[in-house]
């Protein structure tokens, strides 16, 4: 039990004699004279006690950016979602206490008193705690998944999970959206980084493992209890699947074969006792898999035996066909207990309510639903008494957010991670020596987290200070050169001034989440690291290359130009683990999880064939030192335009800036000199940016001249009251009467040319003379249009 006190007051918000005996019954209310005492509030007999509304709402999970306290006294969800960009009180980097704050304020809301003797049942709140708890600030950030496969350590994910598990319920929440479970077979994947491996043995016995460690084990003691958090196995099923790797697509072939590879670690998780299983994304032959009731309803209850509760995603309900985020009864029908609904949640609630009582939703289908969520809810131990999250064991004991034995944790499982791909006798470093540690991403903290860290997409305008008590790559190698009786230095750029007797060079892929992660090849394009490889080599100084990255990539010019180069994956705050390897402190134990490409085209490899290293490669250092055959440095993807895309999927291209004056706009988001840029779900989660316009605001995009005209897909939610232009060089063209004639019209296409631009230059500036929001999905240049008119 999660209690720190006596049993208290029953969450129906009355004493237990008030309950059984003086409590009346609503219109909508059944009756609960046959309730036995003992069983007051047991799940059957609360759902006994509820009405139409109360136990839809219980089925419904908005985000805290949506809702308030109030809005939960009001309607009385059953649990609620923190989003990768959602913080208390708006802010995504809200100290600690905030979070646990705002989670009693809504757990007060959940069980106020309620009239006519339904009963009041806390909500639980969900996170994406995916490695670590780290949308928290000064959590400890855990390797992603994709790391500690390369470990291949059960018991090291176990006590992952278990810190993990701690970290959460400081701050008082009760349920993780994790261990990611997909077996990723294309590297494309823009969440390949959330999958253990692409071999489903390894990835089930290494979700199995997370499970026990946020869970505990069934029939132990401590089972759900303090110390613990709900787990949730997804996304079921086939996410790693999909044709191409694009995220949200569609997985296609056999179906026995498909759940052979895709549905395999579900069976073991279930059998940890998973206390839920998010819904995937993508389809399966053709069929969402939100309203896929042969496979939710059919497999995952029927054959793989589930009994708890089904999640949806991110407004996954939405994408069935024939329904919308607010109205969507196919759902529940196929299979799903809780929709995650983040903004639509009142008009979802009036539609599934009125579709029970005109019978389209089974009054039976509905309880089978609510009965889950209170039964994960009598697990967790939240139906025993009214305890405030700040009131548990665990609650607010902020020395054991990132507490030392968490970190000590992680710094063993970076170690344990590290894949060692080529040696030629220059690691372990020897002692004494002086090294420069060049690169980017070698004092970064926020790019060696990656995504999911502090903000969904991590990385942007995070600091080192979003990390409290993290520590770098850099200030790992610097602690271990000092203690090696050596010095390090760090030059960032490289420095022709000095002669190290080793050089190592940091470097890799920036943060991205999901979607925004999606690639066509895997061509690693950024020459930063190459380029200081190369010029230590001409110098004559041996190199080491420490490679960050959320997938294996084709990196055949940095293998080539590297003494030694090792894979690091994403370490996260500790970034002392890699010194632990490079100076000999630990062994390179790691063994890959991936098989790493020996072509930059990205076809899926998933065997020895055409892979450079196969799956389960890694040398360690006793290793007999090979000689190194040059690598094919020919890649046809590196010659291919890439600038026509500015803006897609909720990222910048490559070479495209945003900037609003002299503020500069990562992503296409944030806030500078009168422009707000905020995150907008078109097709999938925050694809599309909302930009509000102060009066007099300018927001200038500038890129590469790859096409004569541009295509920008826009909407236009309330006409501007003032004059709003674009302008690409030229005079400023009046585009005023196009986004008044857009208005609540949905999203259309912008095609703007020489024709009315007069030139089309390498910048595109948005100006507005009043107030105005403009709602954009996708830009892109393109030569075909050059002659066309400019249309809205």
């Amino acid at each position: 039990m999660r209690l720190s006190t006596g049993m208290g007051r029953l969450v129906c918000g009355a004493a237990l004699a008030a309950l059984v005996a003086g409590c009346s019954s609503a219109p909508e209310v059944q009756s609960a004279s046959a309730v036995a005492p003992a069983d007051a509030n047991s799940p059957e007999a609360l759902l006994a006690r509820m009405s139409i509304e109360r136990k839809v709402a219980q089925i419904i999970q908005p985000d805290i950016g949506s809702i308030t306290p109030a809005d939960m006294r009001e309607y009385r969800f059953g649990t609620i979602l923190n989003g990768g960009n959602s913080g208390p009180y708006g802010d995504d980097k809200a100290p600690a206490a905030d979070w646990l704050k705002l989670a009693d304020e809504y757990w007060a809301a959940s069980t106020a008193p309620l009239p006519n003797g339904e009963p009041a049942i806390p909500a639980l709140w969900a996170t994406d705690a995916v490695h670590g708890h780290a949308n928290v600030i000064g959590a400890t950030v855990f390797p992603h998944n994709i790391a500690l496969g390369a470990t291949g350590d059960e018991d090291l994910i176990r006590r992952i999970g278990a810190a993990t598990a701690v970290e959460i319920e400081v701050t008082g929440i009760d349920w993780t959206f994790a261990p990611t479970v997909a077996v990723a077979r294309d590297d494309r994947w823009g969440r390949t980084y959330e999958s253990y491996s692409e071999d489903p043995a390894l990835v089930t016995r290494l979700g199995a493992a997370m499970v026990e460690g946020l869970q505990g084990r069934p029939g132990e003691p401590r089972f759900l209890g303090e110390g613990k958090v709900a787990a949730t196995a997804k996304h079921f099923f086939g996410d790693g699947g999909t044709a191409q790797g694009v995220d949200q697509g569609d997985v296609n072939g056999d179906l026995a074969e498909l759940m052979a590879i895709h549905a395999a670690p579900y069976p073991a998780a279930i059998d940890r006792g998973v206390a839920s299983v998010m819904a995937s994304f993508n389809s399966i032959n053709g069929t969402k898999m939100h309203g896929n009731q042969a496979l939710l309803t059919g497999e995952l209850r029927g054959k793989l035996g589930f009994e708890g509760v089904v999640v949806g995603d991110w407004n996954g309900h939405g994408q069935i066909k024939g329904c919308t985020n607010s109205d969507c009864p196919q759902a529940l029908l196929a299979g799903l207990d809780v929709y995650m609904v983040p903004e639509d949640w009142k008009a979802l609630h009036a539609s599934l309510v009125r579709q029970v009582k005109d019978g389209t939703i089974p009054m039976a289908r509905l309880d089978e639903a609510v009965l889950r969520v209170l039964r994960m809810k009598q697990r967790l131990g939240v139906l025993d008494g009214e305890v405030t999250p700040s009131a548990r064991m665990l609650g607010g004991k902020w020395d054991r957010l990132g507490a030392p034995e968490h970190r000590a944790i992680a710094r063993e499982a970076v170690a344990k991670s590290m894949v060692l791909l080529k040696n030629q006798g220059l690691l372990p470093l020897r002692p004494g020596a002086r090294i420069e540690v060049a690169g980017a991403a070698a004092d970064n903290i926020p790019q060696q987290a990656g995504g999911w860290s502090v903000t969904w997409q991590g990385g942007g305008e995070l600091t080192a200070a979003d990390f409290p008590g993290a520590t770098s790559i850099w200030q790992g190698i610097a602690e271990a050169a000092k203690a090696a009786g050596g010095e390090a230095v760090l030059a960032p750029g490289g420095s022709a001034s000095s002669t190290p007797d080793i050089a190592i060079v940091v470097f890799g892929e920036e943060p991205y989440a999901e979607f925004v992660g999606d690639r066509k090849d895997l061509a690693f394009r950024d020459e930063e690291g190459l380029n200081l490889l190369k010029a230590y080599k001409a110098r004559g100084i041996p190199t080491v290359a420490v490679f960050l990255s959320g997938r294996p990539l084709w990196v055949n010019r940095e293998l080539n130009a590297a003494d030694a180069f090792v894979a690091a994956w994403l370490p996260g705050s500790e970034g002392a683990g890699v010194a632990d390897v490079l100076f000999g402190k630990a062994q390179p134990t790691g063994r890959l999880s991936f098989s790493w490409p020996k072509t930059c085209e990205g076809a899926p490899l998933n065997s020895p064939e055409g892979a450079l290293f196969a799956l389960g490669y890694g040398l360690g250092f006793k290793a007999p030192r090979m000689a190194w055959a040059p690598l094919d440095e020919t890649c046809a993807a590196l010659t291919q335009d890439s600038g026509a895309v500015w803006f897609a999927s909720g990222k910048l291209g490559a070479q495209v800036q945003a900037v609003a004056d002299n503020a500069l706009l990562p992503d296409l988001r944030g806030t500078g000199s009168g422009i707000t840029a905020t995150g907008l779900d078109r097709r999938a989660q925050e694809d599309a940016r909302r930009i509000a316009f102060a009066p007099g605001a300018k927001l200038t995009l500038t890129g590469p001249e790859s096409g004569a005209a541009w295509r920008i897909a826009y909407q236009v939610a309330a006409r501007p009251g003032a004059a709003v232009t674009v302008t690409a060089g030229g005079q400023p063209l009046d585009i005023t009467q196009g986004m008044s004639v857009a208005e609540g019209k949905g999203w259309r296409e912008m095609v703007l040319t020489p024709a009315c631009l007069g030139t089309a230059g390498g910048t595109l500036t948005f100006a507005s003379k009043g107030a105005f929001t403009l709602q954009i999905s996708e830009i892109a240049r393109d030569e075909a249009a050059a002659s066309a008119e400019c249309s809205f």
